[in-house]
């Protein structure tokens, strides 16, 4: 456990430390924050590096074991009805829990008071929910993925063009923010298991796609509340919530116990359905018992820390740099700040590197990790810039995501299946903990400072770094594609040449 301990803790540390280093340099140089910010930011830091760390080891004990156990024995007993609604439960439990969800439902919540955290995360779980259900059915019926992919986003897109402008970025953001790091490895866990009970063939998708679909979810559900919220009257955030200078003692110890309360109701659900699927179909012996509980303890411990560092330190000290690129820059520093820092936090999310492997594997070695990390890198820091470009003119979300999800869709024809089930599984991987919790906060606390809406114009900034995997892994799959038309027509011309 040690073992595994350290290597969350240096999974961590690589995601936290980077973006970090550019914080203090930037302090140093072009942005200096509040008195007091960096001891605070420090601190923060520290805890969300100790609670990501602590999280992750609970959720490799518990959590994905249990994933993994319920998509095997949902499976075996061949009941459709039974397994929809397992898949339904377990998604929008394990959403609740989510972190970076948690976070998100805070950052909006202070842009705008209106949108209450507890129905904001209500309709973020119920749609994960009911897309990991239709998922699962796609994988049990044999449903191209590609054609319900084009199919959900369509009517997504045509119900957020009658939503508020406001909620058109907190749509798409919250499809970023549920593939988390507790999400991802869960459901698609589940989706593997039940994937592995039914007959495939060389290139079938049906292992993967699950978080992909269950990611439109959220965008749908939050699309449906903005339309039920059309007429309420917008409450403007208080000042005070952006400055976020306390003392240390006040700024963690201080919202300590309200935090725990609140992760504590979050993972009691998953924790309840843990308990029915014990007593009725899985029935472990009490060592695994054992250890998949205090997995479950590790993650709450790990998620009270993290979410303490967040709300106390990491987000308030994103705002500040925000407000003071913001103030004291030209627009186009703050573009190029975030150039740098969608580059370098890709390469940060530990999800990344398991992403990057995964696709090296599937390809036969073709598609090299360095490659992927510099396609990804790329292609994060160019939606991080069209995202600075949104805060600095207040071009509207919609010139950004339609092309975007356009040429995703469109790529799906020409895709190897499996390389377009891998990218709309991977939409999330970009959007971790970092995004939500640093990129997304300076890019509200930028808006503040050159007096945008942030509702409108920063909100969209999970959504387009989630939306760059799409593209990028897809053109990697033509890439692959080609290599082995190529590889297959020097087999045949050398088996001509053999045969004369």
């Amino acid at each position: 456990m040690i073992s595994n301990f350290m290597a969350k803790l240096k999974e961590s540390l690589v995601s936290v430390l980077p973006v970090m280093a550019i914080v203090i340099l930037l302090h140093l140089t072009i942005a200096p924050l509040p008195t007091g910010q960096i001891p605070q930011f420090i601190v923060g830091g520290a805890l969300l590096i100790l609670g990501l760390s602590v999280f992750l080891l609970g959720a490799d004990l518990g959590m994905v074991p249990f994933g993994q156990r319920v998509g095997s024995v949902l499976t075996h007993q061949r009941s459709l009805p039974l397994i929809l609604a397992a898949t339904f439960a377990i998604g929008f439990a394990i959403t609740i829990a989510e972190p970076d969800v948690q976070v998100l439902a805070n950052q909006v919540n202070n842009a705008n008071p209106a949108i209450e955290k507890t129905p904001l995360l209500i309709m973020i779980a119920a749609g994960v929910g009911l897309f990991t259900l239709i998922g699962t059915a796609r994988i049990v019926f044999k449903v191209p993925l590609r054609w319900l992919l084009i199919f959900f986003y369509i009517v997504v897109f045509l119900v957020c063009s009658f939503v508020d402008p406001e909620f058109v970025g907190i749509a798409f953001d919250s499809g970023g923010a549920t593939t988390g790091p507790i999400t991802v490895p869960f459901i698609m866990a589940m989706g593997i298991g039940v994937a592995a009970t039914t007959k495939k063939k060389e290139g079938d998708d049906s292992s993967f796609g699950l978080v992909g679909l269950a990611s439109i979810g959220p965008i749908a559900a939050v699309a449906v509340m903005g339309l039920l919220a059309r007429n309420q009257p917008r409450q403007e955030a208080p000042e005070a919530a952006l400055a976020g200078m306390e003392s240390l003692a006040d700024a963690f110890l201080g919202i300590l116990p309200h935090v725990a309360q609140e992760i504590f109701m979050a993972l009691f659900p998953i924790v309840v359905i843990f308990f029915v699927f014990q007593f009725t179909m899985l029935k472990l012996p009490a060592e695994q018992l054992r250890r998949m509980l205090s997995g479950f303890v590790y993650a709450f411990i790990g998620l009270v820390i993290f979410m303490t560092g967040v709300n106390g330190g990491f987000m308030g000290t994103g705002q500040a740099l925000g407000v003071s690129l913001g103030t004291n820059n030209a627009p186009w520093v703050l573009i190029a700040v975030g150039v740098v820092l969608g580059a370098v936090v890709v390469c940060a999310e530990p999800a990344v590197w398991v992403l990057t492997e995964q696709v090296e594997e599937v390809s036969g070695g073709y598609i090299r990790r360095p490659i992927m990390l510099a396609a990804l890198s790329l292609s994060v820091a160019v939606a991080v810039m069209l995202g600075m470009i949104r805060v600095v003119t207040g071009l509207s979300i919609w010139w950004v995501i339609i092309p975007g999800y356009i040429l995703a869709l469109g790529l799906t024809k020409f895709c190897p299946p499996l390389f377009t089930a891998i990218a709309f599984d991977s939409g999330g991987v970009a959007s971790g903990p970092m995004a939500t919790t640093f990129v997304l906060s300076l890019t509200l606390g930028a808006s503040h400072a050159i007096g945008g809406n942030p509702a409108t114009d920063a909100f969209g900034m999970i959504a387009m770094i989630a939306m760059a995997p799409l593209i990028t892994i897809q053109f990697l799959g033509l890439i692959f594609k080609a290599k082995e038309r190529q590889q297959m027509k020097l087999a045949a011309a050398k088996e001509q040449e053999t045969a004369s």
